[in-house]
Protein backbone atom coordinates (compact mmCIF):
# COMPACT_ATOMS: atom_id res chain seq x y z
CA UNK A 1 0.00 0.00 0.00
CA UNK A 2 1.14 3.71 -0.88
CA UNK A 3 0.23 6.64 1.50
CA UNK A 4 1.25 9.65 -0.42
CA UNK A 5 1.80 12.68 1.73
CA UNK A 6 3.09 15.52 -0.92
CA UNK A 7 4.17 15.86 -4.85
CA UNK A 8 7.58 13.25 -4.77
CA UNK A 9 6.67 12.49 -1.01
CA UNK A 10 5.29 8.66 -0.26
CA UNK A 11 5.50 5.93 2.03
CA UNK A 12 5.67 2.40 0.05
CA UNK A 13 7.02 3.88 -2.88
CA UNK A 14 10.12 3.31 -4.91
CA UNK A 15 11.92 6.45 -2.74
CA UNK A 16 12.95 5.78 0.81
CA UNK A 17 10.88 8.57 2.53
CA UNK A 18 12.14 10.84 5.15
CA UNK A 19 10.97 12.34 8.57
CA UNK A 20 13.39 14.60 10.37
CA UNK A 21 13.46 17.49 12.75
CA UNK A 22 14.48 18.14 16.47
CA UNK A 23 11.94 16.28 19.25
CA UNK A 24 10.32 19.64 20.14
CA UNK A 25 10.06 22.86 18.87
CA UNK A 26 12.47 25.10 20.63
CA UNK A 27 12.11 28.50 18.49
CA UNK A 28 10.49 29.43 15.12
CA UNK A 29 14.18 31.09 14.09
CA UNK A 30 15.28 27.07 15.49
CA UNK A 31 12.93 25.59 13.21
CA UNK A 32 12.82 27.72 10.47
CA UNK A 33 16.67 27.18 10.23
CA UNK A 34 16.59 23.49 10.87
CA UNK A 35 13.74 22.87 8.41
CA UNK A 36 15.73 24.92 5.56
CA UNK A 37 18.96 22.96 6.65
CA UNK A 38 17.78 19.17 6.32
CA UNK A 39 16.20 20.08 3.29
CA UNK A 40 19.66 21.25 1.86
CA UNK A 41 20.94 17.68 2.69
CA UNK A 42 18.47 14.72 2.02
CA UNK A 43 15.96 16.83 -1.01
CA UNK A 44 11.95 16.34 -0.31
CA UNK A 45 11.28 15.27 3.17
CA UNK A 46 8.87 15.40 6.33
CA UNK A 47 9.86 17.70 9.09
CA UNK A 48 9.03 16.51 12.83
CA UNK A 49 8.30 18.14 15.36
CA UNK A 50 6.64 18.50 18.89
CA UNK A 51 4.30 21.37 19.80
CA UNK A 52 4.05 20.18 23.04
CA UNK A 53 6.21 16.49 24.64
CA UNK A 54 3.07 15.72 27.17
CA UNK A 55 5.32 12.68 28.28
CA UNK A 56 9.00 13.99 29.29
CA UNK A 57 10.81 12.54 32.45
CA UNK A 58 10.91 14.97 34.47
CA UNK A 59 8.06 17.62 35.12
CA UNK A 60 10.69 20.36 35.48
CA UNK A 61 11.71 19.20 31.67
CA UNK A 62 10.77 21.41 28.82
CA UNK A 63 7.65 21.16 27.12
CA UNK A 64 7.57 23.04 23.98
CA UNK A 65 5.77 26.03 23.18
CA UNK A 66 2.06 24.44 23.47
CA UNK A 67 -0.53 24.12 20.74
CA UNK A 68 -1.41 27.37 19.26
CA UNK A 69 2.04 28.92 19.27
CA UNK A 70 3.36 25.29 18.39
CA UNK A 71 1.37 24.92 15.38
CA UNK A 72 1.35 28.85 14.27
CA UNK A 73 5.10 27.99 13.90
CA UNK A 74 4.65 24.54 11.94
CA UNK A 75 2.24 26.29 9.33
CA UNK A 76 5.28 28.47 8.95
CA UNK A 77 7.89 25.46 8.47
CA UNK A 78 4.97 24.40 6.11
CA UNK A 79 5.19 27.40 3.94
CA UNK A 80 8.67 26.86 3.10
CA UNK A 81 7.07 23.91 0.92
CA UNK A 82 8.20 21.31 3.61
CA UNK A 83 5.65 19.07 4.70
CA UNK A 84 4.96 18.70 8.44
CA UNK A 85 4.36 16.00 10.97
CA UNK A 86 3.14 16.68 14.61
CA UNK A 87 2.10 14.68 17.63
CA UNK A 88 -0.76 14.95 19.23
CA UNK A 89 -1.89 13.58 22.92
CA UNK A 90 -5.63 14.13 23.60
CA UNK A 91 -8.88 13.68 20.73
CA UNK A 92 -9.25 17.22 21.02
CA UNK A 93 -6.55 18.45 19.60
CA UNK A 94 -6.28 16.07 16.37
CA UNK A 95 -9.00 18.04 14.37
CA UNK A 96 -6.99 21.82 15.00
CA UNK A 97 -3.56 20.09 14.60
CA UNK A 98 -4.76 18.75 11.13
CA UNK A 99 -5.80 22.33 9.66
CA UNK A 100 -1.68 22.98 9.87
CA UNK A 101 -0.04 20.00 9.44
CA UNK A 102 0.25 17.26 7.03
CA UNK A 103 0.77 14.14 9.06
CA UNK A 104 -0.55 13.39 13.06
CA UNK A 105 1.32 11.68 14.97
CA UNK A 106 0.56 9.07 17.60
CA UNK A 107 2.82 8.89 20.44
CA UNK A 108 4.14 5.41 21.58
CA UNK A 109 2.74 5.84 24.63
CA UNK A 110 -0.75 6.43 22.99
CA UNK A 111 -1.23 3.74 20.48
CA UNK A 112 -3.80 2.66 22.64
CA UNK A 113 -5.84 5.32 23.12
CA UNK A 114 -8.76 4.65 21.01
CA UNK A 115 -10.33 7.70 21.35
CA UNK A 116 -7.09 9.71 19.89
CA UNK A 117 -6.71 7.11 16.85
CA UNK A 118 -10.43 7.93 15.55
CA UNK A 119 -10.30 11.18 16.26
CA UNK A 120 -6.77 11.23 14.32
CA UNK A 121 -8.77 9.17 11.67
CA UNK A 122 -11.43 11.11 10.97
CA UNK A 123 -9.89 13.86 9.96
CA UNK A 124 -8.51 12.63 6.54
CA UNK A 125 -4.93 13.07 7.42
CA UNK A 126 -1.93 10.84 7.31
CA UNK A 127 -1.90 8.84 10.44
CA UNK A 128 1.51 7.85 11.88
CA UNK A 129 1.39 5.18 14.56
CA UNK A 130 4.30 4.72 16.99
CA UNK A 131 4.34 1.40 18.20
CA UNK A 132 4.55 1.15 21.96
CA UNK A 133 7.65 -0.19 23.88
CA UNK A 134 5.05 -2.68 24.89
CA UNK A 135 3.27 -3.62 22.04
CA UNK A 136 4.13 -6.94 19.95
CA UNK A 137 4.30 -6.14 16.29
CA UNK A 138 1.09 -8.03 14.76
CA UNK A 139 -0.90 -6.18 17.49
CA UNK A 140 -0.43 -2.81 16.21
CA UNK A 141 -2.93 -3.76 13.89
CA UNK A 142 -5.69 -3.43 16.33
CA UNK A 143 -4.42 0.34 16.47
CA UNK A 144 -4.23 0.69 12.74
CA UNK A 145 -8.01 -1.09 12.83
CA UNK A 146 -9.47 2.08 15.04
CA UNK A 147 -8.50 4.50 12.59
CA UNK A 148 -9.01 2.65 9.65
CA UNK A 149 -12.53 2.23 10.77
CA UNK A 150 -13.32 5.76 10.09
CA UNK A 151 -12.68 5.49 6.43
CA UNK A 152 -9.31 6.80 6.87
CA UNK A 153 -6.69 4.13 4.97
CA UNK A 154 -4.04 6.43 5.22
CA UNK A 155 -1.87 4.66 7.95
CA UNK A 156 1.42 4.71 8.39
CA UNK A 157 2.79 2.22 11.19
CA UNK A 158 6.56 3.03 12.69
CA UNK A 159 8.91 1.03 15.21
CA UNK A 160 11.05 2.65 17.78
CA UNK A 161 12.18 -0.25 19.56
CA UNK A 162 10.99 -2.60 22.17
CA UNK A 163 11.70 -2.49 26.31
CA UNK A 164 14.33 -4.61 27.23
CA UNK A 165 14.53 -4.82 30.94
CA UNK A 166 14.84 -1.58 32.47
CA UNK A 167 16.36 1.96 30.43
CA UNK A 168 16.80 -0.49 27.83
CA UNK A 169 15.58 -1.06 23.88
CA UNK A 170 16.20 -3.45 21.50
CA UNK A 171 15.00 -3.84 18.05
CA UNK A 172 13.69 -6.76 16.45
CA UNK A 173 14.10 -6.57 12.94
CA UNK A 174 11.42 -9.47 12.29
CA UNK A 175 8.46 -6.92 13.63
CA UNK A 176 9.53 -5.16 10.45
CA UNK A 177 8.25 -7.42 7.93
CA UNK A 178 5.75 -8.28 9.94
CA UNK A 179 4.40 -4.99 10.94
CA UNK A 180 4.77 -4.10 6.76
CA UNK A 181 2.74 -7.61 6.14
CA UNK A 182 -0.43 -6.27 7.82
CA UNK A 183 -0.70 -4.04 4.30
CA UNK A 184 0.54 -0.43 5.70
CA UNK A 185 3.46 1.28 5.36
CA UNK A 186 6.39 0.59 8.08
CA UNK A 187 8.43 3.41 9.06
CA UNK A 188 11.57 2.83 11.44
CA UNK A 189 12.39 4.99 13.73
CA UNK A 190 16.26 4.94 14.32
CA UNK A 191 16.52 7.57 17.15
CA UNK A 192 14.16 6.80 19.52
CA UNK A 193 15.23 2.97 18.89
CA UNK A 194 18.86 3.76 20.53
CA UNK A 195 16.99 5.97 23.85
CA UNK A 196 17.47 4.87 27.04
CA UNK A 197 14.30 5.33 28.60
CA UNK A 198 14.67 7.48 32.31
CA UNK A 199 18.52 6.06 32.15
CA UNK A 200 20.01 9.72 32.77
CA UNK A 201 17.45 10.33 36.27
CA UNK A 202 15.32 12.86 34.98
CA UNK A 203 15.60 12.53 31.52
CA UNK A 204 16.44 9.48 28.81
CA UNK A 205 19.79 8.75 27.48
CA UNK A 206 20.82 7.22 24.69
CA UNK A 207 23.46 5.37 22.40
CA UNK A 208 23.60 7.52 18.84
CA UNK A 209 26.55 5.76 17.68
CA UNK A 210 24.23 2.47 16.54
CA UNK A 211 22.12 4.98 14.46
CA UNK A 212 23.85 4.00 11.11
CA UNK A 213 23.75 0.36 12.33
CA UNK A 214 20.16 0.22 13.35
CA UNK A 215 19.00 2.33 10.35
CA UNK A 216 21.12 0.54 7.73
CA UNK A 217 19.47 -2.93 9.19
CA UNK A 218 16.23 -1.53 8.60
CA UNK A 219 16.70 0.02 5.39
CA UNK A 220 17.46 -3.96 4.81
CA UNK A 221 14.64 -5.35 5.67
CA UNK A 222 12.39 -3.68 3.64
CA UNK A 223 11.19 0.14 5.20
CA UNK A 224 9.17 2.47 3.51
CA UNK A 225 10.29 5.15 5.62
CA UNK A 226 13.20 6.33 7.46
CA UNK A 227 12.24 8.91 10.95
CA UNK A 228 15.40 10.59 12.44
CA UNK A 229 15.09 13.29 14.97
CA UNK A 230 17.83 15.81 14.04
CA UNK A 231 19.84 18.58 16.08
CA UNK A 232 22.70 20.52 14.83
CA UNK A 233 23.89 20.53 18.37
CA UNK A 234 22.59 17.91 20.37
CA UNK A 235 24.23 18.24 23.90
CA UNK A 236 22.67 21.55 23.23
CA UNK A 237 18.57 20.33 22.65
CA UNK A 238 15.79 20.65 25.08
CA UNK A 239 14.62 17.46 24.73
CA UNK A 240 15.99 14.12 23.33
CA UNK A 241 19.42 15.12 22.44
CA UNK A 242 20.74 12.06 23.47
CA UNK A 243 19.63 10.28 21.16
CA UNK A 244 19.70 12.54 18.54
CA UNK A 245 21.51 12.25 15.07
CA UNK A 246 24.16 15.17 14.90
CA UNK A 247 22.66 17.71 11.38
CA UNK A 248 26.21 17.40 9.93
CA UNK A 249 26.23 13.37 10.18
CA UNK A 250 22.59 12.88 8.08
CA UNK A 251 24.36 13.02 4.80
CA UNK A 252 26.30 10.08 5.28
CA UNK A 253 23.80 8.53 7.25
CA UNK A 254 21.04 9.08 4.12
CA UNK A 255 23.78 7.99 1.88
CA UNK A 256 23.83 4.48 3.25
CA UNK A 257 20.26 3.77 4.30
CA UNK A 258 19.41 5.02 0.42
CA UNK A 259 21.61 2.63 -0.92
CA UNK A 260 20.96 -0.03 1.15
CA UNK A 261 17.15 0.33 0.60
CA UNK A 262 17.18 0.57 -3.16
CA UNK A 263 19.22 -3.21 -3.21
CA UNK A 264 16.83 -4.33 -1.08
CA UNK A 265 14.36 -3.19 -3.37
Amino acid sequence: MTVDVAPGISFGGDQLALIAGPCVIESEAHALYLAAAIRVVAGPYIFKASFDKANRSSAASYRGPGLTEGLRILAQVRALGIPVLTDIHEPAQAAVAAEHVDILQIPAFLCRQTDLLVEAGKTGRVVNIKKGQFVAPHDIAHAAEKVAATGNHRIVLTERGTTFGYNNLVVDMRGLKIMRDLGYPVVFDATHSVQLPGASGSASGGQPQFIPTLAGAAAGAGIDGLFVEVHEEPARALSDGANALRLDLLSGLLAKVRAIHAAAR
